[in-house]
């Protein structure tokens, strides 16, 4: 594609930037179902999916759907809850917007079998309802009136302020604000019997800005008794620092799902309330990524919940950039077995809870009750008192990037395993944009591997669900369905050749799985030789820019794997480096050939160059007529 510049006197230099292009097209090869838009739909915020029926439901504002996941067709008549008008100007006459003063229902979660509790932010006075998902209605009373309870401390009063959700034998368990002003945070369990909450104190919350939580089962395939533990994800400012700008932090908090609150100290409070820093650190570069924006959650060893590991999308408050980064249960809960972090102080260097019995935050298990402490309740003061004070653990989880993508920002991620491995798992990450793209990147190890770009909407992603072998994508107007792995989703021999320790193998111009472990199992040294024919490598597009002498142009290098990248140019000295893309001063010296080469783990050979790199090559040219200047795209491929 051509780019005319502005016509002046002087000279002109034009270069093309030439890359694998991976970008799938929304048709019936793709798979693609949607995106389907929905009449008088808007602001779609919360999905949920019954994995039995195959029916997914949608929480919009003022209405709630009823889909097929498959079809993306409706299999009931949408429920409509509205506001009713006295309350939305009540709502407006304290400052808020008509916009504001809707229903946005925001919690979508299965409470028991055939019921679904539903919260929304009704004008800024949060209620939930229930719905039966026999035929799809409100729960009624006896008088006629719809079923309603207050939803404070279980869904936001501001449909833009951050919250998760998750339920547990039933119960609500839910991180959000809960008051009308947004400034009181609350990890609480929102329903049951025995209500427990976060304590009000910034050493436990610190403005946060709620992503994702989860129940990991331990108890399921653990024979000592263990507790089930609910994991909450988000960013809050990090009190431990004592600098004059407030420093953002990501963090990890655990409760125990067996935890009712203490006799005297902390009533009604978690006992259990632990958090620990999570570190997605670039230590070749010295970046790392404060910011957490989503989280998944998948177990690499179905039906074990000790092997679960956590996705995360990580970015920075100094850069436009996203980082994924995979968390295992394991090492979390090493680092909440370790040690508190200590207020500084010169009196006393000792760590004291060393002395306390139980130890603090610990889970009531078996061994605890053969001592005594049957629950929560039994627990001695000076432990809750410890734990009131030191809710932070000293060490952080940290870990590596699987990949970074500069200039792209990446808003929710999903994970698809290719093969089971304990030292080397093999997974699909889709990862939606706010750009409304779904892009696919295959992750073994160190080694990431860009597939596909699709775009989908022209709002941002705003939730992605796994459903079978399919993956369904929303925004806030609509939602489409596409497959969601296997071997197909690798578009040429070469990628192919690179899976095959996820069981890939290229037969017939398609990417199928190994059905067998014989000779083409073993496969040549390095698998990218046998593509041979032309069709079966990277095919490059042409990009065309025109640009005068002078200009200061920025070349991209799109990485994905954490992996060095270099580039290869004439070796004038109008070129800096900025992080891996390349600056360059256009004059007559720099006239020449341009490429970017990405490492990658290649057949277990670390430090391999990518195959496909960037080459740009530029040359003399006049343009023939006069026309507007554009910059080159962002992405450059």
């Amino acid at each position: 594609m051509k780019t005319p510049v502005t016509t002046v006197a002087g000279v002109f230099l034009e270069f093309c930037i030439i890359a694998c292009s991976r970008t799938a097209s929304l048709d019936g090869k793709t798979g693609v179902l949607g995106p389907v838009p929905f009449s008088g739909v808007s602001n779609i915020s919360s999905l949920l999916l019954d994995e039995a029926s195959g029916i997914l439901y949608l929480g919009a504002r003022d209405t709630i759907l009823a889909l097929n996941a498959s079809t993306l067709t409706s299999t009931h008549t949408q429920i409509m809850w509205n506001v009713p008008e006295e309350q939305r100007k009540i709502c407006e006459t304290k400052g808020k917007s008509e916009a504001d003063c809707r229903n946005y229902i925001l919690v979508l979660e299965f409470v028991s079998e055939g019921q679904i509790y539903a919260c929304g932010t009704y004008a800024f006075d949060p209620q939930c309802t229930f719905i039966r998902t026999a035929d799809f209605s409100l729960e009624m009373e006896d008088d006629g009136s719809v079923r309603v309870e207050t939803g404070k401390g279980k869904c936001p009063f501001d449909p833009k302020y951050t919250h998760t959700t998750v339920t547990a034998d039933g119960t609500l368990y839910s991180a959000t604000t809960s008051n009308f002003m947004g400034t009181t945070p609350i990890i609480s369990r929102a329903t049951g019997r025995e209500r427990v909450r976060t304590e009000e104190s910034l050493s436990w919350l610190s403005a946060p800005e709620f992503v994702s939580s989860a129940v990991v089962q331990l108890s399921q395939d653990s024979s000592a008794g263990d507790d089930d533990e609910i994991f909450f994800f988000f960013t809050e400012v990090a009190e431990e620092y004592n600098f004059y700008s407030k420093i953002k932090v990501p963090r990890v908090a655990r409760v125990c799902k067996g935890d009712v609150g203490g006799m005297k100290t902390l009533q009604k409070r978690w006992t259990s309330f632990l958090k620990a820093g999570l570190v997605c650190e670039d230590r070749e570069r010295g970046e790392r990524y404060n910011i957490l924006r989503a989280v998944h959650t998948l177990e690499h060893q179905p039906g074990k919940p000790h092997s679960t590991h956590f996705y995360s999308i990580h970015s920075s408050t100094w850069d436009s950039v996203s980082a994924v980064c995979v968390y295992s249960l394991a090492d979390i809960l090493e680092v909440l077995k370790g040690p508190f972090k200590q207020k500084k102080s010169c009196e006393s260097s000792s760590n004291p809870e060393t002395l306390l019995r139980p130890r603090p935050g610990q889970c009531i298990s078996a061994a605890l009750k053969a001592e005594g402490f049957e629950s929560s309740l039994s627990l001695p003061d000076d432990v809750l008192f410890f734990l009131r004070d030191h809710p932070l653990m000293e060490n952080s989880v940290v870990a590596v990037p699987l990949m970074v993508r500069r200039g792209i920002t990446y808003t929710k991620i999903a994970a698809t395993l290719m093969s089971v491995s304990n030292d080397n798992p093999a997974a699909i990450l889709h990862l939606g944009t706010d750009t409304g793209e779904l892009h696919r990147v295959s992750v073994g190890g160190q080694s990431a591997t860009l597939l596909q770009e699709i775009p989908l909407f022209h709002t941002p992603v705003n939730n992605i669900l796994l459903h079978q072998d399919q993956v369904i994508v929303s925004s806030g107007v609509s939602v489409a369905c596409l497959p969601a792995g296997g071997c197909g989703l690798y578009p040429s021999c070469e990628l192919c050749a690179l899976t095959k320790r996820h069981g890939c193998v290229w037969r017939e111009g398609v990417c199928t799985p190994i059905t067998s472990r014989g000779p083409e199992a073993e496969g040549p040294e390095e698998p990218q030789w046998v593509c041979e024919s032309a069709e079966a490598r990277c095919s490059p597009d042409v990009q065309v820019l025109q640009v005068r002498a002078g200009l200061q142009i920025l070349l991209p290098c799109v990485q994905v794997s954490p992996r060095p990248c270099f580039w290869t140019h004439p070796p004038g000295r109008s070129t800096r480096l900025q992080h891996w893309d390349l600056v360059v001063m256009v004059t007559t010296e720099t006239v020449g050939s341009y490429s970017c080469y990405c490492q990658e783990d290649r057949a277990g050979q670390e430090g391999r160059p990518s195959v496909c790199g960037q080459p740009i090559s530029w040359s003399w040219r006049t343009p023939a007529r006069a026309a507007a200047w554009a910059p080159p795209s962002p992405g450059g491929s």
